[in-house]
């Protein structure tokens, strides 16, 4: 698998008179038999389904083992959390797997608080994780 940018995601929606906009945009490339998935912007209600999306199609092409590099990811709402969760059950019966990597701010007190850093593998940094 070579280097993949996959479109940025934004979405505009109007509330009370304003415009909300999310972003997010994911990057993929093939490291030491694992897909690094690198993550920008926001998961949130708006564009989980498309984070989810985009994992489920690598994983329908054979792909079994990701690193989620979440070093650009400013926040993770409780849907991307879902996103998450349905991912690895996905991966479970595949015997896969997803690391994390880069966790910061409000996204690692979210993983902290939700219980997901007791669930997941999470390193500090890419290289560590991809070792």
């Amino acid at each position: 698998m070579t280097e993949k940018n996959h479109s940025a995601y934004y979405s505009f929606q109007k509330l009370t008179g304003k415009y909300l906009v999310t972003f997010m945009e994911i990057g993929t490339a093939k490291e030491n038999n694992k897909v690094v998935v690198s993550v920008k912007g926001k998961i949130d209600a708006v564009t989980a389904p498309e984070f989810e999306k985009i994992l489920s199609d690598l994983i329908v092409q054979g792909e079994k083992a990701f690193l989620l590099n979440f070093s650009g990811l400013e926040y993770i709402s409780s849907a991307g959390l879902r996103s998450i969760l349905s991912t690895a059950k996905q991966l479970k019966p595949k015997s896969g797997n997803m690391l994390f990597c880069g966790l910061k701010g409000p996204v690692k007190d979210v993983f902290k608080i939700s219980g997901f850093d007791t669930i997941f593998k999470i390193y500090n940094t890419r290289e560590e994780a991809l070792k």
